[in-house]
Formats: C-alpha cells, structure tokens, sequence
C-alpha cells in the first residue's frame, strides 16, 4: 500500500473524523449512531492511504524523489 494522503490532508481527517465522532455523545436516538461514520476518515489518516484516492488516482501526498549516487 502506497501513502496517498499528504500531512494537511491527514490532519484534517482527524478533526472531521473527531468531530463525526462526537455525535455519539451528543445526539439522541437512532441518529446518534451516523457518527460512527468518524471511524473512515480517522482510519484513513491513521493508516495514510485511501482507498478512493486510488481508484481516482489522485494523491495528496508530495512526491518523493531519488536521490542517485
């Protein structure tokens, strides 16, 4: 698996991932339960690949060069 999340997009994750989270607590019901959908982007940063980035081909993450010798 190859890293295709760059460092703000990481960052990012986890505070939507937290912040989807906390509706666990905060909401009543049935509802309350949507927030379990915090875990996919905190996953995903946690983990630094998203599998949808690579069935789009696009990366977020700056790309690494060689050094030759």
């Amino acid at each position: 698996m190859t890293r295709n999340v760059g460092n703000i997009d990481r960052v990012i994750r986890v505070i939507i991932g937290v912040a989807l989270l906390s509706l666990l607590f905060v909401l009543e019901g049935n509802l309350r339960w949507i927030g379990l959908i915090g875990l996919v982007p905190l996953l995903t940063a946690l983990v630094g690949n998203c599998p949808l980035y690579s069935l789009v081909g696009l990366s977020t993450c700056p790309l690494r060069t060689r050094s030759s010798k």
